[in-house]
């Protein structure tokens, strides 16, 4: 399977989008309305990513994902940001806290009925491998895999629910993209057992 090749990340100048974080965190306001252009177009394709791994006939919208992520994103007052590939790490984050809190609301109103089930991996190998996931199942195992290996954990989260792909993620963490397939693929495994009740 032939993996995704770099995208908008690509084409960004990473010192245009580094130098406008840092100055929008410096309170310059301007920065910030110059920043959102840059950033918008690859906010939409993680968002899209997402979407895809959300049941047919939810009403989140990709440009509501994008939207309610880049309103989380712009409350972040106290953020230190570092460059544009830290930025984006923190938007993946915040798109899987927006879907984890989505599928609780939709699992409470259900009374705990039709667990949200999503794909571990669209853009990663051994797509074809990897059954459908209860959403909120597998933030329970993220949760516990971070407590002992926040890395992996990390992967796991740029990767699925960010919607990095592996050039992405490994930018992102700073590692090469060896390390993360040969993490993901330690990661996937631990977490299938965990999912399934095992130690």
């Amino acid at each position: 399977m032939q993996m995704p090749g770099r995208s908008e990340m690509d084409r960004q100048s990473p010192h245009d989008v580094t130098r406008l974080l840092i100055a929008w965190q410096e309170g310059d306001r301007r920065a910030l309305d110059d920043l959102i252009p840059l950033v918008y177009g690859e906010l939409r394709r993680i968002a899209a990513r997402s979407r895809r791994r959300e049941r047919a006939g939810d009403t989140l919208q990709t440009t509501a994902l994008v939207h309610e992520a880049y309103l989380r994103l712009v409350d972040q007052r106290q953020m230190h940001w570092q460059n544009r590939a830290h930025f984006f790490a923190i938007a993946a984050q915040g798109m899987r806290r927006i879907l984890i809190d989505r599928a609780r609301l939709r699992r409470a109103a259900k009374r705990g009925a039709g667990a949200e089930m999503v794909p571990l991996d669209d853009s990663i190998p051994d797509a074809r491998a990897v059954a459908r996931v209860d959403v909120l199942a597998l933030d329970e195992a993220l949760t516990r895999l971070a407590a002992f290996d926040p890395r992996q954990s990390r992967i796991v989260e740029l990767l699925c629910f960010g919607g990095l792909t592996v050039d992405e993620a490994a930018e992102v963490l700073q590692i090469s993209e060896r390390t993360v397939h040969r993490e993901w693929k330690i990661a996937k495994a631990w977490l299938s057992r965990a999912m399934q009740g095992g130690r």
